[in-house]
């Protein structure tokens, strides 16, 4: 359990970043400054990543490529009309996430790759009332992906990798309150989980590339430790129902576990050049979110006998996500012999149902803009940045829509604010 809200965390903050729910596609400069419209045009060392049947049409020799992206979460504000709620928002979050690409020369018509980057991830920490629910919802993931890309002609290609991820989080919540009753959590937890990426790329004339790639499913297995304690706060006069009135609640020290998927993932992109100069991308993008029907915590021994902790912690939360579709375009454009433009759009559907949402994910469709440039230093070297802003649409919950989070937004409520910027700057090494 102490893991599967942590999960939910990325959920937050990844969603309200860079992508619907949680998944983080921005883990290159190219990526950044097109808004993912980077599948069917990928040709650096990030090829490796978004597109490894494409690496093979890469220039002779092996490249490299570091890049650091800043990422600035804005603070989400909610008005809440339940009785009882308060209105709350969430503090302002910073990222420094480091990545890393690398492409082998090509050998007998096969390239090898690697790419280190975090596929997902988030912090959220509510201020005031919904500490309850969120005091702070913290993952990292590191994903660890090797690939092969094989030439099967001047026009056709395939790619393979594994995609290794390692994620570790923290989940914890405070001030819970029912009628009575004080409930604390704190939860730390991580896994090792893998899965598979597959790429095809079809090139019928120099000027256009067609790309299709797939990432399985991956479910997020993970285990930790977990700490509840509580309280009931004196009631007089003491109720039949509540005969250990004014006691500490037996804590819960022990194992705790839960799955969370990272959902499989589909690309269909076009990349058309003119004149050699400017390249417009289209990309078409299928996440099945369906996956993610609930959100069940396993104990490894009871909780306490009162069923407290059982009440809030230990009843499993309907998630019943949908599939989702993310459309993207970008368009590159060689200015010079030393200076490339980039620019980019994309209109994100969210998977999370108003019905279901919750505060760990009050998540809504997002319209997402791109810039950046690279200079070309010397035949070797190139450098570059992408910029990217992230606008969530205001999620609206209409009343007697939602009875999650414990009926709390029942009365209905309006998430709003949410937004991203991100920043990444690297370097390209040919050699």
């Amino acid at each position: 359990m102490k893991k599967s809200l942590l999960f939910t965390a990325i959920a937050v903050a990844s969603s309200q970043s860079m992508a619907a729910a949680y998944k983080i596609p921005e883990q290159s400069i190219n990526s950044t400054a097109l808004a993912g419209a980077y599948v069917a045009n990928a040709s650096g060392a990030d090829a490796n990543y978004y597109n490894p049947a494409a690496m093979v049409f890469n220039e002779d020799g092996a490249s490299i490529e570091g890049d650091l992206t800043l990422i600035h979460l804005t603070s989400i504000s909610v008005d809440n009309d339940t009785a009882g709620t308060m209105d709350d928002e969430t503090e302002s979050e910073n990222f420094l996430v480091p990545t890393f690409h690398y492409v082998s020369p090509i050998v007998n018509n096969t390239r090898f790759g690697l790419s280190v980057v975090a596929p997902a991830g988030l912090s959220k920490r509510w201020k005031g009332f919904n500490q309850a629910f969120a005091e702070e919802f913290t993952l990292k993931t590191i994903e660890i992906n090797p690939a092969m890309g094989y030439r099967i002609n001047d026009q056709v290609s395939v790619g393979a990798g594994f995609r290794i991820i390692y994620s570790e989080g923290v989940v914890k919540s405070s001030k819970t309150k029912h009628p009575g009753v004080t409930v604390d959590r704190d939860l730390e937890g991580d896994s090792w989980d893998m899965g598979l990426n597959f790429a095809l790329h079809y090139r019928p004339n120099e000027n256009l590339n067609l790309a299709a790639t797939y990432r399985t499913k991956i479910d997020l297995t993970v285990e930790g430790d977990a700490k509840l304690t509580g309280t009931v706060p004196p009631v007089p006069p003491a109720h039949p129902l509540f005969p250990f009135v004014g006691a500490s609640l037996p804590s819960y020290n022990g194992g705790a576990e839960v799955t969370i998927p990272i959902p499989a993932a589909l690309n269909l992109a076009a990349a058309y050049s003119f004149n050699q100069q400017t390249t417009v991308e289209l990309v078409y993008e299928r996440t099945y979110w369906s996956a993610y029907k609930k959100l069940d915590f396993d104990y490894d021994s009871p909780l306490d006998p009162f069923g407290v902790f059982g009440a809030f912690f230990d009843t499993p939360l309907t998630k019943d996500w949908k599939d989702t579709s993310t459309y993207r375009i970008g368009v590159t454009h060689k200015l010079d012999s030393k200076w490339t433009l980039m620019g980019g759009f994309a209109y994100d559907e969210s998977p999370v149902r108003a019905k279901y949402a919750g505060y760990e994910l009050p998540d809504s469709d997002a319209k997402i803009f791109s810039l950046g440039a690279r200079y070309q230093y010397s035949d070797k070297l190139n450098m570059g940045f992408g910029l990217l802003y992230d606008k969530k649409d205001k999620l609206d919950i209409d009343a007697g829509e939602n009875n999650e989070a414990r009926g709390s937004l029942s009365g209905g409520a309006e998430f709003k604010d949410a937004s991203a910027y991100l920043f990444t700057a690297g370097l390209n090494y040919k050699f």
